[in-house]
């Protein structure tokens, strides 16, 4: 039997006396694209630092491709193969396009680069920038400083950054904050388009969206997995009608 992309078992992170998730399992299969909803508060982004080691863990497992991965740090699960990006975008605002993508490059192929020799030396580190700008739309902006571009187009350049590093399984936390509603378009079809081959854990609360890109949506409440189906059975579903959705003729 083929193991998960990515699993947990029985996590359990807490701050305090405050329990932020409570013995949550989760499986994500090679390819799928997995939805996490919820009220604010019920886990969703908590899950996700787990998952990409950003908080310890109280009690359980993770696991990328079979492997145990509970004990490493962030920096080797991005090298192992998990990606993750955030709600709030992480960029170098003053540098340019070209610059910010280049610097992911470097991280991805260096532990540590070489300070004897420029970044200049190395070529085939701009021509993957540039690939990677053509992969998110903006390679016709390389030379503008990136605190100039919109928002949607930030967030664009996020995603270049994260995947400069290759990931396998993908994290994306709320990739749709921010962003205008003249944009919001672009930016979904850019989801869709790197989701594919790859496998994706998405919090979004763009309902529509949701519901038109995932394979599962995995409902979560109070730090514990509420339901888990496809859209058209968690959109039916009574109890996630009246805790997430709204119940009755609301919904």
């Amino acid at each position: 039997m083929t193991a998960p992309a990515l699993s947990c078992r029985d996590v359990t992170v807490r701050f305090g006396d405050f329990t932020a998730l409570s013995g949550v399992s989760l499986d994500v299969a090679a390819g799928a694209t997995i939805a996490l909803i919820g009220p604010n508060g019920a886990g969703k982004t908590t899950l996700i630092n787990a998952l990409s080691g950003r908080v310890a863990l109280a009690a359980g497992t993770i696991a990328l491709d079979g492997r145990d991965i509970t004990g490493l740090p962030a920096h080797a699960r991005a090298r192992a193969g998990l990606g993750r990006s955030f709600q709030i975008i992480n960029i170098f605002p003053d540098m340019t396009v070209e610059q910010n993508l280049r610097i992911g490059a470097q991280a991805h192929r260096f532990r540590l680069q070489p300070f004897w020799r420029p970044a200049a030396a190395w070529p085939e580190l701009a021509a993957q920038a540039r690939a990677m700008a053509e992969m998110v739309g903006l390679a016709d902006m390389l030379d503008q400083p990136v605190g100039r571009l919109s928002h949607g187009r930030q967030r664009a350049l996020e995603l270049g950054l994260t995947l400069m590093a290759e990931p396998r399984v993908l994290l994306l936390d709320e990739p749709l904050a921010g962003v205008g509603r003249q944009e919001l378009a672009a930016t979904v079809a850019l989801i869709d388009r790197v989701r594919r081959g790859r496998t994706v854990l998405l919090i979004e609360h763009n309902m529509d969206v949701v519901m038109a890109l995932s394979d599962e949506i995995v409902v979560m409440m109070a730090g514990q997995v509420l339901m888990r189906g496809d859209p058209a059975s968690v959109r039916a579903d009574p109890t996630v009608r009246r805790a997430y959705l709204g119940d009755g003729e609301a919904a």
